[in-house]
């Protein structure tokens, strides 16, 4: 077995949310939207069919004006349990996410692994790549708090 851990980015945290809503939020247009990527990103998301063999297509607004678009394909859906989607243009990477539960608690494994470790050592030098992910899930965090508390403030408030 090839090791992989050279040209992935990998992050393991424990939400305080149950794994239904942590499911929701990772597979719902209308939720993912919301806090998908860095801090100070938007999403315009124009299909996302959650399914295996299915596509999603989206654009990531950075908060300098530059427009990322992203398109995935999915190719492991086991609903409460993984995701695996596949970013086909460049950085060319397997996007895998593992939820388990934990009582009232869900831990998620988050792994971005790249076709190579130059593609790796590049997006982490031109994107921050790492940052990044770290970022997205302190606002998927935030995210399913507001969802559990409806009174905590949004994430594009001050």
């Amino acid at each position: 077995m090839q090791d992989i851990s050279k040209r992935s980015i990998s992050m393991t945290r424990v939400f305080n949310a149950p794994i239904d809503l942590l499911w929701k939020v990772l597979t719902t247009p209308e939720y993912i939207k919301d806090w998908w990527g860095p801090e100070g990103f938007t999403n315009t998301i124009r299909k996302m069919d959650v399914r295996e063999g299915g596509t999603w297509d989206f654009t990531m607004h950075g908060p300098d004006g530059t427009d990322f678009v992203n398109f995935y394909h999915y190719l492991e859906v086991k609903p409460l349990e993984k995701l695996v989607m596949e970013h086909r243009q460049h950085p060319k990477f397997t996007l895998i996410v593992k939820l388990y539960p934990e009582g009232d608690h869900t831990k998620v494994i988050w792994q971005n692994v790249f076709d190579s470790i130059p593609t790796m050592e590049e997006t982490v030098r031109a994107f921050k790549a790492d940052v990044g992910l770290k970022q997205n899930l302190e606002r998927l965090s935030i995210h399913l708090q507001r969802h559990l508390h409806p009174t905590t403030p949004s994430l594009n408030e001050n």
